[in-house]
Parts: C-alpha cells; sequence; structure tokens
C-alpha cells in the first residue's frame, strides 16, 4: 500500500473565497494510471492534478477526473502551480509542464498568482440553436436573438460555447442525460454558457459549465473553457472587448470564481492564449492505494 497526501485547493479565487476546488498530488511519478483514478475518486472533485519529474521540462502534469483521465485541466493546473509555490518548490518565474494537451508555460507572478499559457484554438464546427434548446432547456428563440453561434472551440479540452441573453444564464436547466449522451457522440467535455456583461461591471461576461460526461453537474470555475471563451469573444466580438477578458463563474452555485484571459492576435489568428488566477490550499487528505 501507499500512502498519498493530496492538497486540497481552491482555485479562481476571489480573496480567498469561491473557486473550484481540485485535490493535487505532488511527487506522482511512480503512481499507475489506475492508483492515480482511485486517489482521483477519493479526493471527489472535478479534477485532481498529478505532477511528476520530467527529463526536458520543468515538470509533468497529469489529471484525473473521477471517471478517468482528461488531457488537460486550467483550474487544476493552477491549483498545482500555486502548491509547489507556496511549498516553496518553485519561486516566481516562468516554467514548462508537459501535458496531454502539449507542452504549455505557466508563469508565476508575485503574491503566487499564476498565469497559464493554453493550446491556441481549434475550431471544431457550429450547432443550431434547437439543437442546444433541448439540452439546456432555454427556448430556441431566445438563443437565436444573441445573433452568435453555438461553436465548439478548443483550447486544450473541447467545449461548447453556448451565448445567451443577459439575464437567463440562471435560468438554465440542463438535461445530464441528453448532454452526457452529446458530448460523447461529439467528442466533447461539456457545455461552457455565457451572457455578457454591462460594461461598467468590470466583467466581460457571467459565465456556466456542465460536463457530466466526466461526473461534473456543474463547476465553478474552468480555465480551459475561459480560454476558448475568450478566442471565441476575440473570433466573433472583434473591436467590441480589449484582447484582456474578466468571467465570472458559479454564481448560481453560490461560489463565485474570478477568472482572467488574455488572447494576442494578428490580423485574423489567434497567436496566444493566456488564462490566469488566484488558489488558495484549505487542506490535505491522505489516501491509502
Amino acid at each position: 500500500m501507499k500512502n498519498v497526501e493530496a492538497y486540497l485547493v481552491n482555485s479562481f479565487t476571489v480573496n480567498e473565497t469561491g473557486g473550484n476546488p481540485a485535490g493535487v498530488v505532488l511527487h506522482a511519478d511512480d503512481l499507475t494510471r489506475q492508483e492515480k483514478l482511485i486517489i482521483a475518486q477519493a479526493v471527489g472533485y472535478s479534477e485532481t492534478a498529478f505532477v511528476s519529474q520530467d527529463n526536458e521540462v520543468d515538470f509533468a502534469l497529469s489529471f484525473f477526473t473521477v471517471t478517468g483521465e482528461v488531457d488537460f485541466c486550467g483550474h487544476a493546473t493552477l491549483a498545482a502551480f500555486s502548491t509547489l509555490y507556496h511549498k516553496g518548490i518553485v519561486t516566481e518565474g516562468q516554467y514548462i509542464q508537459r501535458t496531454k494537451a502539449g507542452l504549455l508555460n505557466v508563469t508565476i507572478a508575485p503574491q503566487g498568482h499564476i498565469v497559464m499559457a493554453q493550446a491556441l484554438p481549434e475550431y471544431l464546427g457550429e450547432f443550431n440553436p434547437e439543437t442546444i434548446s433541448a439540452l439546456i432547456g432555454i427556448d430556441k428563440t431566445v438563443l437565436e436573438s444573441t445573433q452568435l453561434p453555438n461553436e465548439v472551440i478548443s483550447t486544450g479540452l473541447p467545449d461548447l460555447i453556448v451565448p445567451v441573453p443577459h439575464g437567463y444564464l440562471d435560468k438554465i436547466q440542463v438535461n445530464e442525460t441528453l448532454l452526457s449522451d452529446f458530448c460523447k457522440a461529439h467528442d466533447l467535455v461539456g457545455l461552457h454558457a455565457f451572457e455578457l456583461c454591462e460594461k461598467d461591471s468590470g466583467l466581460t461576461a457571467s459565465c456556466r459549465n456542465f460536463a457530466p460526461l466526466f461526473g461534473i453537474p456543474e463547476e465553478s470555475a474552468t480555465g480551459s473553457a475561459s480560454g476558448a471563451l475568450a478566442c471565441y469573444l476575440t473570433k466573433h466580438c472583434r473591436g467590441e472587448h480589449s484582447n484582456d477578458f474578466i468571467f465570472e463563474q458559479g454564481r448560481a452555485m453560490n461560489c463565485v470564481s474570478r477568472i482572467t484571459a488574455t488572447v494576442e492576435s494578428d490580423d485574423q489568428t489567434v497567436i496566444k492564449v493566456r488564462v490566469g488566477g488566484e488558489a488558495h490550499t484549505f487542506g490535505m487528505q491522505s489516501i491509502s492505494v
């Protein structure tokens, strides 16, 4: 039997409140995939990050939900590097992590603010409002009124980005069975809905994320989907927003999170995607595998 310590960390917190919890296991080099899954299930959060050594870059990270491994997870990356920072394993500076989504840069700024590079966006297709209506319980005519597409975008994980008019975000009622089947059929992780905020609110958009296929009915902060949403807004609302975005998530769960995103682009192409935030460790869990 192996005794493993998992740090319990809230990511994308606001003044150490809110956020999305993740497990973090350091020194995970000797753990098998099955052992990682058992640990992730014991922790019970949407994702747990496992940090290992790497011969070529600074760290190798793997990410497990309670049902299996995923290629990347933004909030678990933030949790992992915040833990490394607060344990004194790393200091302020730039690091490279190896993930199944590729080699990605992570910057640790003063006071432990973490900024993560994400993969460049892949635009993987659109779905009509009638299809989306059945998934989230919002009438298709309401969805059509945004005049924006429902588009699958990946900056590490493929999420379906769904715009809803202001005032409708909290009215979403997800059909988890339909959404799980839909995501499985189209190789998606989940659905990321958003409503644009008033310009004087200090926020770009409020968001909700649903990934029941991976055992996540809803989560309060989603780093990978936030990068995808920033690319979506850069593509479809060019000129209406700067390259810097501030997203709120988790309001419907009474667990508000704050996520920053930055997109750099030339005339037509996104050349850099970064997502940032802060994290707060709130406990530890001992697990035997």
